[in-house]
């Protein structure tokens, strides 16, 4: 079963199941078509804020690609281990009420990175977005285990942005979406996020 890139709400929002799944075969021949599907369709789901770091929002369409990828590598095929990749990876599909990110920091030079991660302890707390005339939303994170230790922060980080019933509606009927990071060692915001990332975010709520 194919994942259209403009699934309804309803399909958009389920959690994958081995029988959304392609079989190593199937997806060995269909990788390139689908693989080029997810590629455009991100196009919409990733915001840049500053030159170093990357929101990067996930969906159920990117959820199945990372799922497909995972079993390929890995040469998945038992149903033990099926599972445990969508226990893994579904939490990151939107629930109608939220959008959900994979943050990024990133630097080319890993000694820079490292040096940096020092500073921005706590950068995870310091993203926000904005619906147009609400107050900022501030993201859930991390909620699977800790990713900052005494020292520095991570890399990567994973968010949940709980919007209420008003913002989903009004981003539903077209309201701006802005988003920003106020931390001490790096501010950046982008106002507004670019048309066809708030249309793709608002395909997420309900």
């Amino acid at each position: 079963m194919n994942i259209q890139t403009h699934p309804n709400e309803k399909a958009s929002m389920k959690k994958l199941t081995r029988a959304d799944l392609y079989s190593l075969e199937k997806y060995a021949e269909l990788r390139p078509q689908f693989r080029a599907q997810v590629i455009a369709h991100k196009k919409n789901r990733k915001v840049m804020i500053g030159p170093n770091a990357t929101l990067y929002f996930e969906d159920r369409l990117t959820m199945q690609y990372q799922v497909q990828e995972m079993l390929r590598i890995e040469r998945i095929f038992e149903t033990a281990g099926i599972n445990e990749e969508l226990e893994s990876y579904n939490p990151l599909i939107p629930d109608g009420s939220n959008w959900k990110a994979t943050f990024m920091v990133e630097f080319p030079d890993e000694n820079e990175r490292r040096e940096v991660l020092k500073r921005l302890k706590g950068i995870e707390n310091k993203i926000w977005a904005q619906v147009q005339g609400f107050d900022p939303i501030r993201p859930v994170a991390d909620e699977d285990i800790a990713r900052e230790d005494q020292e520095k922060t991570s890399s990567v980080h994973f968010l949940r942005f709980e919007l209420t019933a008003e913002m989903a509606l009004a981003v539903k009927r077209g309201a701006a979406v802005s988003m920003g990071i106020d931390h001490s060692a790096y501010t950046h915001k982008i106002e507004p996020v670019p048309q066809g990332v708030r249309d793709s975010l608002a395909a997420d709520l309900t």
